[in-house]
């Protein structure tokens, strides 16, 4: 089975950027449909972006054009890079997989198995 950890997160002004990454190991991470959410403090866990095993990719409307996300094979590592940051961004950032293909655009989170401990994302006004 696969093991994330998240890094990369931290404090940004709105307009900055940031790049999360997301490290595998114990199993090939590109086998694995991969998946960022994010919950802010009182609200519900959001699906943001995914890639699947056939490097296609997936992402929510709120980041579309601002987020990408990408993959290093040789370095079994996943990134978030996250442009034109906002207030609303601000939040607790996973990393998530999940065998057999990737569910419909990012998917519930239920649908996923494995999940990193998070990053802390905090953008500022």
């Amino acid at each position: 089975q696969v093991q994330l950890v998240e890094s990369g997160g931290g404090s940004v002004q709105a307009g900055g950027s940031l790049r999360l990454s997301c490290a595998a190991s114990g199993s090939t991470a590109r086998n694995y449909c991969i998946a960022w959410f994010r919950q802010a403090l009182g609200k519900e866990r959001e699906g943001i972006a995914r890639i699947d095993t056939d490097d296609s990719t997936d992402y929510a409307t709120s980041v579309q054009g601002r987020f990408t996300i990408s993959q290093d094979n040789a370095k079994n590592t996943l990134y978030l890079q996250m442009n034109s940051l906002k207030p609303e961004d601000t939040g607790m950032y996973y990393c998530a997989a999940k065998r057999w293909g990737c569910p419909p655009g990012v998917g519930s989170g239920v649908a996923y198995r494995y999940w990193g401990q998070g990053t802390q994302v905090t953008v500022s006004s």
